[in-house]
């Protein structure tokens, strides 16, 4: 995507050429068939699917500078993959191991924890995530109260994590701790001792969360301490634009499942698309997916950029495609009629998503208080 054509968002030969060979991938790795049948798992996804998607595409170090093990491409490359990993509901850690764990790290400015970590990120060998959000359910900086002690040099966590994404499969959690300095962000071994995780059972089971209970936990330091809130304000913005692009994948697949079925489904003798309610309704689905592309792929463009214009576009992004992703697959059971709800539908997993996804790292009226906050009004 070219900084010139951000406003009309023309993406390069490459980057159509990398969501071909994504979407292929997937049609063939997560169709209807593997979705179901890894949700029902505990783990949540297919290991074989993980590694052939580190080992020969790369797609975990898409992002992540080469230096680290990566392939050094910028945001705009991962949005594009996430969009079509939103539009296939991918069964699988990565966005929780790419977007939070891999962004916590590289928003650090921790080289050495950069150095240790990324390049097992990169490869697939190490399943990551970040845990934040607390009792409060919020992910914000207030409701972090998890507490991180030094005592002669070395950290400890005590206290307890709630919704973090793939937290109990994670090889490695990197958690947003309160210290005497304010927030810091700490890494932990997935088997440490006094670390407790339990799957939580979630409405959208095709991405699962756990709750996480630290005793004595001994942890590292990651970054600064006191420099957590920075991190996490910057990784939450990327996260936001991250979640956008997995939504349009979504809504714009949810479009699609409409619009065939008003085409083949005969009523009174004529598709049921001929029917004026029915065409207003795709026409007005139509518009709001057109519209929460343009959002996600500008934020998009202002991640991979990294300029002063991703807060504002991140929270304007998230909250938009939020509520376009969760109205096209309400409308979507709506078209399909009686069979769009039976749970032996499609429709309904996208619709566990968009919810699940409008309520995950802020929902759209946090973020619309945000994008007020951050242009003054």
């Amino acid at each position: 995507m070219h900084k010139d054509d951000a406003m009309n968002f023309a993406f390069t030969d490459e980057q159509d050429e990398l969501r071909k060979t994504v979407r292929a991938f997937l049609e063939s790795k997560s169709p209807e068939t593997a979705v179901r049948e890894q949700m029902e798992t505990e783990r949540g996804f297919d290991p074989a699917v993980w590694n052939q998607m580190g080992e020969q595409m790369g797609l975990m170090g898409l992002h992540i500078p080469e230096e680290f093990g990566g392939m050094g491409f910028g945001y705009v490359e991962l949005g594009v993959v996430l969009e079509e990993m939103g539009r296939a509901l991918l069964c699988a850690p990565y966005f929780s191991t790419v977007v939070l764990a891999a962004n916590a790290l590289l928003q650090s400015g921790d080289d050495e924890g950069k150095a240790k970590y990324l390049p097992g990120i990169a490869s697939g060998a190490t399943i990551a995530t970040l845990a934040v959000a607390e009792k409060a359910g919020t992910w914000e900086e207030s409701g972090v109260s998890l507490a991180a002690t030094n005592a002669g040099g070395s950290w400890t966590l005590n206290g307890e994590k709630l919704y973090v994404t793939d937290g109990h499969t994670a090889d490695l959690v990197l958690v947003v701790a309160r210290t005497a300095k304010g927030l810091a962000l700490f890494a932990v071994d997935g088997s440490a001792k006094g670390l407790t995780r339990r799957a939580l059972a979630t409405m959208d089971q095709t991405r699962k969360q756990a709750a996480l209970e630290f005793s004595n936990v001994t942890a590292e330091l990651i970054g600064a301490d006191g420099d957590g809130a920075r991190i996490l304000s910057t990784v939450l913005d990327l996260v936001a634009v991250g979640l956008a692009a997995e939504q349009v994948g979504g809504a714009q697949k949810v479009l699609d499942m409409a619009v065939e079925y008003a085409k083949v489904r005969v009523q009174f003798g004529r598709p049921i698309g001929s029917f004026q309610a029915i065409k207003h309704k795709c026409a007005d689905m139509l518009l709001e997916v057109e519209s929460a592309k343009s959002a996600a792929y500008y934020a998009m463009w202002c991640a991979s950029e990294m300029n002063d214009e991703l807060p504002q576009v991140a929270s304007l992004a998230k909250a938009y495609c939020s509520e376009a992703y969760f109205h096209a697959t309400a409308e979507n059971i709506q078209i399909h009629g009686g069979i769009g709800f039976t749970w032996e539908h499609p429709a309904h997993l996208y619709f566990k998503r968009a919810k699940s996804s409008e309520l995950m790292f802020g929902d759209p009226t946090h973020h619309r208080e945000l994008l007020a906050q951050r242009i003054g009004i």
